[in-house]
């Protein structure tokens, strides 16, 4: 595979930390979006502040790096002003899950055709380690050094209640699934959201004594388990597992967000020309 096709050489190699997950997830979507078959000159991929912004700095695509949280909403934007390109958003767990929230709840209620993949490395890395939305409950962060009291989210949940038609979670210890996962969200009509848990090892490993980046894959896999097995656990045992997988797909392109928005326009102008 001609990975640098894909790539801007110059800006190589990356920043991220050692053992970081990030580039698995930007490995990952490389080769779902080679066996996509989509233009790679009708494809715009936007991304926001933190970590998992500078994955579009490293891509060979039409790109967006924009103010924190705002992603899902110049996304919203691009794929408004031309219905054709193919948009996707990489974002964090804190600048998508955070101050990014409100955008990623209308977005998936309005369906429009965005994949959004999240890097969920459980933290703000790049910023100082504060503790995100998705740093699990009783975990250490620099804004939490007695451990964390809130309750993380449940983001594939929040987006499924939210409208959204396309929702997936994978890891990067498992980097196949993760493609086939990317590869199935691109090609759905639809707003798709792909949760990409990576692990941390130079904030969160450290502040909470995870180990380094094999032992913190390893504890990915020990804590995950395949959808379909998850749905067979009892109550008190799906608490104790992540669940990885597509977890809802619904096949409804006429309810994509531009596809309504372009029959009130022919209504318009038909109305018009009348």
């Amino acid at each position: 595979m001609d990975f640098e096709k894909y790539l801007r050489m110059d800006k190589l190699p990356h920043i991220w930390c050692p053992g970081c997950g990030h580039g698995t997830i930007l490995n990952s979507f490389i080769r779902a979006f080679a066996e996509s078959d989509f233009d790679q000159d009708k494809t715009v991929v936007i991304s926001g502040i933190g970590c998992s912004g500078r994955a579009t700095g490293y891509l060979n695509f039409d790109t967006l790096h924009t103010t924190h949280g705002r992603a899902i909403a110049f996304a919203t934007g691009v794929k408004m002003a031309n219905p054709e390109l193919n948009v996707i958003v990489m974002t964090g767990d804190g600048d998508g899950s955070a101050i990014g929230g409100n955008h990623l709840i209308h977005a998936a209620r309005r369906n429009i055709d965005l994949t959004v993949i999240l890097f969920n490395n459980q933290i703000y890395g790049m910023t100082g380690g504060q503790f995100s939305p998705m740093t699990p409950t009783g975990d250490l962060a620099s804004t939490a050094p007695y451990g964390n009291i809130d309750q993380n989210f449940n983001l594939a949940e929040l987006v499924a209640g939210a409208g959204g038609t396309f929702i997936a979670r994978g890891a990067t210890f498992d980097p196949r699934q993760l493609k086939k996962l990317y590869l199935a969200a691109l090609k759905h009509k639809g707003f798709s959201f792909v949760e990409s848990l990576s692990q941390c090892p130079v904030s969160y490993g450290r502040q909470n004594k995870a180990g380094d980046a094999v032992e913190m894959l390893k504890k990915q896999e020990e804590d995950t388990i395949n959808f379909k097995k998850w749905q067979q656990l009892s109550t008190e045992e799906k608490k104790l597992k992540y669940p990885l997988g597509i977890l809802k797909e619904l096949d409804n392109p006429e309810s994509e967000y531009t596809v309504r928005y372009q029959k009130i326009i022919e209504q318009v102008n038909n109305e018009g020309a009348l």
